[in-house]
């Protein structure tokens, strides 16, 4: 597929001396709005669904009568099949086109959403969430495909500062819409309510898909490696699923079987993979990608950078089992982070214009003097302060700052017919980043906390694990400044 560039700037200045009649812009340009919300729908719908559902889960357990294990695994199934299946998602759409890919995508996660709707117990459930989790992993890379492939690099900053903010968005909505839906029951409907909104939502983008997007160019004669992709899913299902299960679980035998046997299998997909490139095969991961230097750096960058979902669950036990505040309450407790994240991005295209790819250094500054002044302010006793609240308004729009502008830098260095795989592995690492921070974050708050239930003790233990997250943070700076030292302040170089 063809990238669709701006006007020239010479030839409307041209037109323009001429008669003032410049030709209008091909009917693509035009579109550019259109196709930017579609493909922000399917952007928005994967991590408000993860959001949303964590203040229904009293209201689904009271509905379906479901167990503890059952809770877990409606929010865990979903962030496992997620997770590991979005590498292979990426790379059907290299081969089977990106449009066609999003569409099915959508598709499969409307009728999900409304299968989990429909669920009359909570095993049901965890399969609607399930599914709904295979056809996130499949939507998902091709936005971020389609944004690298369709939009100049003129356009770029821009497009990819609305992606960014669309996680700070579906924050928003997820915790106060959530909230909203549960409380207000429309239509007669209980915590079902959370899986339907997206099917209205879901149908309106995927006609947006079907008369907008267009479609890149598949590869012919090349066939879905089926070795690589069950190799893969083994080692992502190795690592993920025990570290979503295993904090709850206790941390059983069968847990850390799992994780050191994730090791091997990770090292027997990278053989097959090259040997299946030596023999003339097409593997579905190319490991030419990883010859990039600046590229496996911002990898790492990408896996540390979101260790910081940790912060949300240490958060809320702080708010609600420390400050005794109610789910809402602890919601709208949230909403300076949210907003930060909200609009962050939406200020990074000018902040880019003047400090270029150093707004990666900008971003992990802010987080870490955000969550510096939110430990200070728990170590003085001023919890829920004035000050408290700063902090973590300053910590929401580095990240929102951070998380544009590193996609951005990453794909840049990918050649466009592997921007499909890069997608995959951009967002499955941001996923698994989550899946690990959350796991070995939230284990430090818990160590910290021990058996004392006072005020204190939460504040010390959330105060713990900001500073963990500050550190990494840190450690991302450093990676940062070699990345761009590499680029400067102008955007990075496809290789």
């Amino acid at each position: 597929m063809k990238s669709i560039s701006a006007t020239s700037p010479t030839a409307s200045a041209i037109d323009s001396a001429t008669d003032r009649c410049p030709p209008p812009q091909p009917l693509e340009a035009q579109r550019h709005p259109l196709i930017l919300l579609v493909l922000l729908v399917g952007a928005f719908l994967p991590p408000l669904d993860y959001f949303i559902v964590n203040l229904a889960l009293p209201a689904i357990r009271s509905g379906l009568h479901t167990s503890g294990a059952e809770l877990q695994l409606i929010i865990s199934s979903y962030a496992s099949a997620y997770a590991v299946f979005l590498i292979t998602g990426g790379r059907l759409g290299d081969l089977f086109g990106r449009k066609r890919m999003f569409l099915t995508g959508m598709a499969g996660f409307v009728l999900a959403s409304a299968l989990c709707g429909l669920s009359q117990s909570g095993s049901a459930l965890i399969i609607g969430r399930v599914l709904q989790g295979l056809a996130a992993s499949v939507m998902a890379p091709q936005v971020l495909a389609t944004l690298r492939t369709v939009f100049s690099s003129a356009e770029q900053p821009k497009v990819m500062s609305l992606y960014g903010s669309v996680f700070g968005l579906a924050a928003v909505v997820g915790q106060l819409g959530g909230g909203a839906l549960i409380t207000w029951h429309p239509l007669g409907l209980g915590w079902q309510s959370i899986f339907w909104v997206n099917v209205p939502i879901g149908i309106a983008a995927f006609v947006g898909a079907v008369k907008l997007i267009p479609e890149s160019q598949p590869k012919r004669d090349t066939r879905i490696d089926l070795l690589g992709v069950a190799l893969l899913s083994v080692f992502l299902g190795l690592l993920i699923y025990p570290l979503t299960r295993g904090r709850e679980d206790g941390w059983p035998a069968w847990t850390i079987i799992s994780l050191l046997a994730s090791g091997p299998a990770l090292a027997l997909f990278v053989w097959v993979e090259k040997r299946i490139a030596r023999r003339g095969g097409d593997p579905l991961v190319h490991m030419e990608l990883f010859d990039n230097r600046a590229f496996v750096i911002g990898l790492a960058m990408t896996f540390l950078f979101y260790f910081l979902s940790a912060f949300f669950l240490t958060y809320g036990i702080f708010l609600q089992n420390g400050m005794g505040m109610s789910p809402l309450a602890s919601g709208l407790a949230v909403m300076p982070y949210a907003i930060g994240f909200l609009i962050g991005p939406l200020g990074t295209p000018a902040v880019a214009r003047r400090i270029g790819n150093h707004i990666l250094i900008l971003g992990f500054s802010l987080i870490a003097i955000g969550f510096t002044v939110v430990i200070a302010t728990l170590y003085w006793g001023q919890p829920l302060s004035l000050i408290f609240y700063a902090g973590l308004l300053c910590a929401g729009i580095g990240q929102g700052f951070i998380l544009p502008s590193l996609v951005r830098i990453v794909l840049s260095e990918v050649r466009p017919e592997r921007v499909g795989i890069a997608s995959g592995l951009v967002t499955s690492l941001l996923q698994i980043g989550s899946a690990v921070g959350v796991a070995l974050v939230a284990g430090v708050f818990y160590t910290v906390l021990g058996n004392h239930g006072d005020i204190s003790a939460y504040s010390h233990a959330f105060a713990a694990t900001l500073q963990i997250v500050v550190g990494l943070m840190l450690v991302c700076l450093v990676l940062g400044s070699i990345l761009t030292s590499r680029h400067g302040t102008s955007p990075g170089t496809r290789r």
